[in-house]
């Protein structure tokens, strides 16, 4: 078993995220194996490229991929929100006004995280959350996991995530999701 220290990172703009759709495609092929097999519309492969390709016309995309031993095991993604942003559209929750009120600089929406499925369970997506946000100026952080995502929902909140609200995304077929925050910086550990 190799150990995360023989891990690499690689951080990606969103130029350089959209040449490397391969590489996207193979991940989450690698990672979702499960949700990919369930004929659940929102989840096949074409319709996540598809938000993968909207993702990376978001301004200020940040990704980074985790290798090993040159092969990548995994990535994670996201964005500012900018003032105006549609991420909180479809909240199900009254948070406030204030609390939904972007200036581009004030909240990080973490996107995604995957890691191949023969990967799982080694601290690669806890290394790649820690090395995304560690980089990362803005005061907070938010993210969407589906309440019944027991694995990434347990780790989101062994790592310091709170649960706010529900949303449901505009996506066709979107489920609902459980909006979590967490204050920035993170610090990566060790």
């Amino acid at each position: 078993m190799t150990s995360l220290d023989a891990l690499t990172f690689q951080r990606f703009d969103a130029q350089a995220a959209r040449g490397a759709s391969a590489l996207i495609e193979d991940l989450y092929v690698r990672s979702h194996e499960d949700a990919i097999a369930s004929g659940d519309p929102f989840r096949t492969t074409a319709t996540f490229m598809n938000r993968f390709e909207r993702y990376t016309n978001t301004p200020g995309f940040d990704m980074v991929v985790a290798y090993e031993a040159g092969d990548p095991v995994g990535l994670t993604w996201g964005w500012p929100l900018k003032a105006g942003s549609s991420w909180w559209d479809g909240l199900l929750t009254d948070l406030g006004a204030d609390f939904t009120k972007e200036s581009g600089q004030r909240t990080f929406a973490l996107s995604e995280i995957m890691v191949a499925s023969e990967w799982m369970g080694r601290g690669v997506a806890h290394a790649l959350h820690d090395e995304l946000l560690a980089a990362r100026t803005e005061p907070r952080a938010t993210l969407l996991v589906s309440p019944t995502n027991e694995r990434a929902y347990t780790a989101y909140k062994r790592w310091g995530w709170q649960c706010v609200g529900q949303l449901r995304p505009a996506w066709p077929d979107a489920p609902t999701f459980d909006v979590l925050m967490h204050d920035l910086p993170v610090q990566p550990t060790s």
